[in-house]
């Protein structure tokens, strides 16, 4: 369980999330207090809310705009830990061949979203816009540079 996996905040997220991020990835049964899933039992992309927040970082940190809705600032790091702006490597088919994690920046509680590598190398991430309504509800503190 992330550390303030018991925030009230972290309820109103997970309750305003939606059921799915696109045709591909319907939501799944979790039984962890403050997480989501969407995908497949093999390769979920898993939403954790109350992990610890970020401090000043030189990760790469991206906005992500939200339709009729908030700016999110996200935390980009390939499954390796390495910054995500050193380039992505394949597998040899070309599929990214690392796991890759968003961590909102800014917010309390923070949110993390782990996108398995199958799921990165099949589709962009740009399903984390849709995130953003429920996201919100998590206080914005700072935002990225």
């Amino acid at each position: 369980m992330a550390p303030y996996a018991t925030d009230p905040v972290c309820a109103e997220i997970v309750l305003a999330l939606p059921d799915d991020l696109g045709d591909d990835l319907p939501g799944l049964d979790t039984t962890a207090q403050a997480t989501a899933a969407w995908g497949t039992a093999a390769a979920p992309v898993v939403l954790r809310c109350g992990v610890e927040p970020l401090g000043p970082t030189t990760d790469r940190c991206v906005s992500v705009e939200t339709p009729g809705g908030p700016s999110v600032d996200w935390v980009v790091v390939a499954g390796d830990g390495s910054d995500a702006t050193q380039g992505s490597t394949t597998d040899g088919t070309g599929t990214p061949a690392t796991d890759w994690t968003f961590t909102t920046y800014g917010r309390e509680p923070a949110i993390e979203v782990h996108v398995p590598a199958q799921v990165a190398g099949e589709r962009s991430t740009s399903f984390l816009d849709l995130l953003g309504p429920a996201v919100q509800h998590a206080e914005q503190v700072r935002s990225c540079l």
